[in-house]
């Protein structure tokens, strides 16, 4: 029983991790095509919640419940597999802590904007082509993860 629970959280915090991700990307590029400065401060708003809410939880949950995985099933530490996953997870990590970053400013940009009556400024633009370089690199590490994950090659 307490396996199946560690599993479950487990998986659970996966998807949170990997949907929210993908949400938040889908709504900041919606946001971004629309140009408008309110509508991009109004839902970078809710994105930067989003990620402190749900994403910075499964950043912490996913390592804690996938350690007592591994040890549940007797795995070791250093199985080529897992070490791989350590790395796309630190290669994730490495990208969403600067996107936290950038996401902060966007919304600042985008609320003076809007405040201002004005139009996106440059730098709002810079910052978002960086963001959005930033996501594919973490996307592609996670779906390595969860590759990793189920099918646990003999690497």
């Amino acid at each position: 029983m307490t396996y199946f629970l560690v599993k479950m959280i487990h998986i659970l915090s996966g998807a949170v991790l990997f949907g929210t991700g993908a949400g938040i990307a889908f709504f900041m590029l919606r946001a971004h095509a629309s140009r408008d400065a309110a509508t991009v401060a109004g839902v970078a708003r809710i994105v930067v919640l989003a990620d402190f809410v749900f994403t910075a939880t499964a950043v912490v949950v996913q390592p804690i419940s996938g350690l007592i995985l591994i040890v549940m099933q007797g795995y070791g530490l250093d199985e080529p597999w897992l070490m791989a996953a350590y790395g796309l997870y630190v290669i994730t990590g490495l990208c969403w802590l600067p996107v936290v970053a950038i996401q902060l400013q966007l919304k600042r940009l985008a609320e003076q904007a809007a405040a201002d009556g004005a139009d996106l400024p440059p730098a709002y633009h810079r910052l978002y082509r960086l963001w959005f370089i930033l996501g594919w690199p973490a996307f592609a590490a996670v779906l390595g993860i969860y590759w990793l994950m189920i099918a646990k090659p003999a690497i």
